[in-house]
């Protein structure tokens, strides 16, 4: 039976670009596994997949009992099919906090590493394998790396990280500035998306002593195209939250070039969170949250309520 290796409900460019790299993998060693996608992926991540040469994977709605899974790029059911306990996986390959809450049919291969992307990860499990690589599946590598390390200038980023996106750049001829310019072009392009779909692109839920948040990021070098649009982006954030079960979506606008993040402020809950959270004064419908750069390692551990 064929397994499925898929991401988070938003794809971006680690969640997508780790399910083709992993399904590459277990082919490779003989198991017949494929990439399948949970949600509509960012613009990056399709600019990625289409510059290295794949095929979009396919959208699927849930999983079928027993059918054999592999979970990369996170372990919260919150971002995986409601049928996930059901089905059988058999192995998790991640790098975010461990979250609980899911169950498996017996015992599984559980990777969790403190690295900024999980696709590096993907290349230290691989061993001998990692020297068989296409260049697309080093394209996709490097791409994951720049992706979620910024660059370079995320704190998450680690040295293992580095070396390996600085590796992978020599053997494909690129030059990471160059490359990830033209990355971080197409993940700023979101003109084409309604503010529903901006809210949930890049997203993830979070539960802060009781209050549950869908917690936004965007990332992008032209906030101004984001920011423009605050006031009805503010307005679909309750539209949103009540749409998908939650108390509050919290939006934070990553300007990559100048390394801060702009938190939007549309009610009292939001500016108690951003003051708590963050140590500042609110005093209007925005506030700027300089050198926070990753929802990881920067703003999911401080919310406070």
């Amino acid at each position: 039976m064929t397994t499925f290796v898929f991401g988070h409900k938003a794809p971006d460019t680690d969640s997508l670009g780790s399910a083709l790299i992993w399904t590459w993998f277990l082919n490779h060693t003989g198991i017949d596994a494929a990439a399948k996608l949970l949600g509509t992926p960012n613009t990056e991540a399709v600019f990625v997949a289409k510059r290295w040469g794949f095929v979009q994977p396919d959208i699927i709605s849930d999983v079928a009992d027993d059918q054999p899974c592999v979970i990369v790029d996170t372990n919260n059911p919150a971002e995986l099919p409601a049928n996930i306990n059901n089905a059988d996986i058999t192995a998790i390959i991640d790098h975010h906090k461990l979250v609980g809450g899911l169950e498996t049919k017996g015992p599984i291969d559980i990777t969790i590493r403190p690295l900024a992307c999980t696709a590096t990860l993907l290349y230290s499990l691989m061993g001998e394998h990692a020297a068989h690589m296409p260049d697309n599946i080093k394209g996709l590598m490097l791409s994951c790396i720049l992706s979620d390390t910024l660059a370079f200038r995320s704190p998450t980023t680690t040295d293992t990280d580095r070396d390996l996106a600085v590796a992978l750049a020599a053997q494909l001829n690129l030059a990471i500035a160059d490359y990830s310019a033209e990355m971080f072009a197409a993940k700023s392009d979101v003109s084409a998306f309604s503010d529903a779909e901006l809210l949930r692109m890049d997203s993830k839920e979070f539960t802060v002593d009781g209050t549950k948040f869908r917690v936004s990021v965007l990332e992008t070098t032209a906030p101004e195209i984001v920011l423009d649009r605050k006031a009805s982006i503010m307005d679909t954030m309750t539209t949103v939250a009540s749409e998908d079960g939650v108390d509050q979506v919290l939006l934070f606008v990553v300007d990559i070039l100048n390394e801060q993040a702009t938190m939007l402020i549309p009610n009292d809950l939001t500016k108690t969170v951003a003051e708590k959270s963050f140590g500042v004064v609110v005093s209007g419908d925005n506030v700027v949250l300089p050198g926070v750069m990753s929802r990881k390692k920067q703003i999911i551990p401080s919310l406070k309520v």
